[in-house]
C-alpha cells in the first residue's frame, strides 16, 4: 500500500467533506463517518511524520501557542468604506461615479456587510500561507494558526488558480455559536459575552489556537486582489472563489441598475433578521474591475464601494417597573419591565439594565417612555430616554441595597460593575441554581431530575444544598405535584448512579467560581484529589499551566468556606468520586518537572503513546507542537522534515528514546 499516496487521498476527502458541510451547507455523510477518517488519516499522519503537512485537515484542532503576534505589512493595504444613511446619498455617489467615467452603463454587486473582523489571507501555489487582520489598514497582527482552526477556510484550493493572491473576508460568530457560549459562561458563573461582533474579533487574538478552535467562528469571503486573476469582474470573483474552496455568501446579487440596488437595500432590511449572524447594512460596487481601477481610492476609501447602513429598529414603550434577578453566583441584575412591544420580529417584554451604573448614566426612571433596540440583533436593550415624556412628578431611580429574595445587604467589590448577594449559603435562588447547575448534563447527569424539580424539592424543604440529594426517598419524593411512582424512582435511581460520574465532572459539578469544564479537568490532572487540591496554596495553584490569579482565588476561597468543606465531606460519605480512579505507577517522579516535550518519530523501545506517559509519569507534560516553550523533542526515525528544522532553529534539544530514558535513569521501556 503506498502510504502517502494514502494521506493525500484522505486528506482531499476530508477537504471536501468539510467544504460540503461548512461552506455549502450540505453534508453527504455523518459526523461519525467524518471523526473516524480523521481519526485514520491521524493515526497514518503520526505513524509516518516524514509526511506532515501544516494544511492537512489534522491540523485544525490547533494547539500552537502565540504570545506576541507579529507585525506584517499588508502587501495590499486595507481601505475603509464610506457610509451612506439614505438612498439619496447613494444617489450622490453614483452621479460621482459618473462624472469620473462618463454617461456609462453600470453594473453593480450588492452584498450583505456582515458585522465582524476582517482578515487578509494569503495564499500560495494553493495552500493557505498567512492571515493577517485589518489592523490600521497598512499592516496588521499575523493570527494565521488561529485562523487554520476555522473550517470554512479552505488550507487548500481546489481548481486553477493564480499562484499568489490574497483573500478578504469578515469573520463572524453566528447567532447560534454565540448563544451556545454565553450559556457556558453563565453555567460557570461568568459575566456573558455583550455581542458576537467583539466576540470574533477578540477570538483572533486568543494566545492557544486550541481555544479558538473551540470557538464556532467563521469566515464569509467578500474579495480577492492579486495580479492575474482569471476574471474581470466582483460578481465573477466571488463566483469563482466558490469553486475554488471559499464560502461567498450567495445572497450576493449583480444589479444593472440603482433601482435594483435599492430593490435589495429593501429586502434585506426587512429579511435580515431571518439570517444566522449580525448584518447592519448592504455593501455596493461597481461591478468591473476596469472601471474601478478607472475610479481609484481617495485617502481612507475606495470610490468604486459604498456601504449602506441599515437603522437599527428602534421602538418606543413604557417602563412599567424595575426588577433584580439573582443569579447563582450571586450577581445581581436588573431588569426593565417594559409595555410589551413588537420589534425585529418578537415581543419584547423585559430589557437588562446590566447594572447601577447604566442606569445612572441614563437616568432612566419607572415610568419613563424608553427607546428599545436590539442589542447585536438579539438582546433587547434600552438605548435612551424620551424626556419630553417624562411624568411631572418623577423621582430618580435608586439602585436596592438590599438582596429582592433574602433581604441580606448587597456588596459591590472595588472594579466590579456588579452587586452581589454574599448570603451565599441563605439565598434561595442562589441555592436552587447551584444544585441546578451541580445536576446538569455536563456535571453529574442526574436523570430524572430537571430544574423545576429542583424547585420543587427546595420549596417543600426537601434539599437546602446538593448533597442533599442524595439523602432523598421515593417516600419524600411521591407526595410532590406531579410526581408518580415511577418518575420518583427514576429521580432516585439518577442520583445514586451519578456517583459513577469521574472526578474533573465532580468538580465543575461543584460550581467554584471560573471553574468550568476545562479548568475542572487542569486541576482534576493536576492534583488527583479533592484533598490534594483543598490543601494547595495560591502560589501552587497559579503555577498550574493556564490557572490565573482569579481562578486561583476563587479555588483557594471556596475551601476556605467551612459549608463547602462540610457539604465536601457529606458528599465523600455517599460515594462521590473525589479523585481520579487511575493506576498508580509506583516509578512515578518528579524528574522531568518543568520541563515539556515534544514526542516525533517512530521508536523501537517505546510506543508513541507509552512515551508520552512515562513524561507525564515523570512530572513532564508533552507538547503537541515545538514552539520556543519547548525544552526537548524526543526523535524517533522518520522525524518529519518540518519538525526538525523548527527544533533545529529554535535551538531545542533534540533527544533520542535512548537519552530520554537515561534522563529518567530507566534502564529499559517499561513504564509499570
Amino acid at each position: 500500500m503506498d502510504i502517502q499516496n494514502t494521506i493525500q487521498t484522505l486528506r482531499a476527502e476530508l477537504d471536501q467533506h468539510n467544504y460540503n458541510y461548512y461552506v455549502l451547507d450540505k453534508p453527504i455523510i455523518s459526523d461519525y463517518d467524518f471523526d473516524s477518517k480523521l481519526k485514520q488519516l491521524q493515526d497514518l499522519e503520526n505513524e509516518h511524520p516524514e509526511f506532515f503537512d501544516e494544511n492537512s485537515p489534522t491540523q485544525r484542532v490547533g494547539g500552537a501557542i502565540t504570545k506576541n503576534f507579529q507585525t506584517v505589512p499588508h502587501q495590499h493595504r486595507m481601505y475603509s468604506l464610506d457610509n451612506s444613511y439614505s438612498k439619496e446619498e447613494l444617489i450622490d455617489w453614483e452621479k460621482r461615479i459618473q462624472k469620473v467615467l462618463g454617461d456609462v452603463p453600470l453594473e453593480y454587486t450588492c452584498e450583505l456587510k456582515y458585522d465582524g473582523a476582517s482578515i487578509s489571507i494569503t495564499y500560495e501555489n494553493g495552500k493557505l500561507k498567512r492571515a493577517v487582520t485589518r489592523g490600521d489598514g497598512f499592516q496588521g497582527d499575523d493570527v494565521t494558526n488561529n485562523i487554520k482552526t476555522i473550517k470554512s477556510i479552505p488550507l487548500q484550493l481546489k481548481g486553477n488558480f493564480p499562484a499568489t493572491f490574497d483573500v478578504r473576508g469578515e469573520i463572524i460568530l453566528p447567532f447560534a455559536g454565540f448563544e451556545k457560549m454565553n450559556q457556558d459562561l453563565i453555567e460557570i458563573g461568568e459575566v456573558p459575552y455583550s455581542n458576537p461582533r467583539n466576540t470574533a474579533s477578540g477570538s483572533l487574538k486568543l494566545q492557544d489556537s486550541a481555544e479558538v478552535a473551540k470557538r464556532p467562528l467563521d469566515c464569509l469571503l467578500y474579495f480577492l486582489i492579486g495580479n492575474n486573476l482569471p476574471f474581470q469582474s466582483q460578481f465573477e470573483g466571488l463566483e469563482t472563489a466558490r469553486n475554488w474552496g471559499f464560502k461567498a455568501p450567495k445572497e450576493a446579487k449583480l444589479a444593472r441598475s440603482l433601482k435594483e440596488v435599492f430593490e435589495f437595500i429593501d429586502y434585506w432590511d426587512i429579511h435580515r433578521h431571518n439570517l444566522p449572524y449580525e448584518t447592519d447594512g448592504v455593501v455596493v460596487k461597481v461591478n468591473s474591475f476596469h472601471y474601478q481601477d478607472e475610479l481609484g481610492f481617495t485617502a481612507k476609501s475606495p470610490r468604486w464601494a459604498i456601504a449602506y447602513k441599515f437603522k437599527s429598529e428602534q421602538v418606543a414603550t413604557k417602563l412599567n417597573s424595575i426588577s433584580y434577578q439573582v443569579g447563582r453566583t450571586g450577581s445581581i441584575t436588573p431588569v426593565a419591565n417594559l409595555e410589551p412591544v413588537q420589534l425585529a420580529g418578537t415581543i419584547v417584554k423585559r430589557a437588562s439594565l446590566h447594572n447601577a451604573d447604566q442606569i445612572e448614566k441614563l437616568d432612566i426612571r419607572v415610568g419613563d417612555t424608553v427607546f428599545v433596540e436590539k442589542g447585536g440583533e438579539i438582546i433587547p436593550k434600552i438605548i435612551a430616554v424620551d424626556l419630553t415624556k417624562r411624568p411631572e412628578n418623577s423621582e430618580p431611580t435608586k439602585y436596592i441595597t438590599h438582596c429582592p429574595e433574602c433581604n441580606t445587604q448587597l456588596v459591590r467589590s472595588e472594579g466590579e460593575a456588579n452587586h452581589y448577594c454574599p448570603n451565599f449559603y441563605g439565598c434561595p435562588p442562589q441555592i436552587i441554581g447551584r444544585i441546578q447547575h451541580f445536576i446538569s448534563r455536563k456535571a453529574m447527569d442526574i436523570e430524572g431530575l430537571g430544574g423545576e424539580t429542583v424547585t420543587l424539592l427546595f420549596n417543600n424543604g426537601l434539599v437546602h444544598n446538593y448533597a442533599d440529594l442524595y439523602e432523598l426517598t421515593v417516600e419524600q419524593i411521591l407526595p410532590l405535584e406531579r410526581m408518580a411512582q415511577k418518575s420518583a424512582e427514576n429521580l432516585v435511581k439518577g442520583v445514586e448512579n451519578s456517583k459513577n460520574i469521574p472526578f474533573e465532572r465532580v468538580l465543575f459539578a461543584l460550581g467554584i467560581r471560573y471553574v468550568g469544564e476545562t479548568v475542572a479537568k487542569k486541576l482534576a490532572k493536576h492534583y488527583k484529589s479533592i484533598d490534594a487540591l483543598s490543601q494547595a496554596t495560591l502560589m501552587d495553584l497559579i503555577l498550574v499551566d493556564e490557572i490565573g490569579e482569579r481562578i486561583a482565588k476563587s479555588v483557594i476561597d471556596f475551601f476556605e468556606n467551612q459549608e463547602n468543606v462540610i457539604i465536601i465531606d457529606r458528599l465523600k460519605v455517599y460515594g462521590i468520586q473525589f479523585e481520579i480512579t487511575e493506576k498508580i505507577n509506583l516509578n512515578a517522579t518528579n524528574k522531568l518537572a518543568g520541563k515539556t516535550f515534544v514526542v516525533s518519530g517512530v521508536f523501537a523501545k517505546f510506543s508513541r503513546d507509552d512515551l508520552k506517559k512515562a513524561i507525564e509519569d515523570n512530572g513532564g507534560k508533552v507538547g503537541s507542537s515545538i514552539s520556543a516553550k519547548t525544552d526537548y523533542v524526543v526523535a524517533g526515525d522518520n522525524m518529519g522534515p518540518a519538525k526538525l528544522d523548527k527544533a533545529n532553529k529554535l535551538k531545542i534539544l533534540i533527544i533520542s528514546e535512548d537519552d530520554f530514558m537515561n534522563l529518567i535513569n530507566l534502564t529499559d521501556a517499561s513504564t509499570d
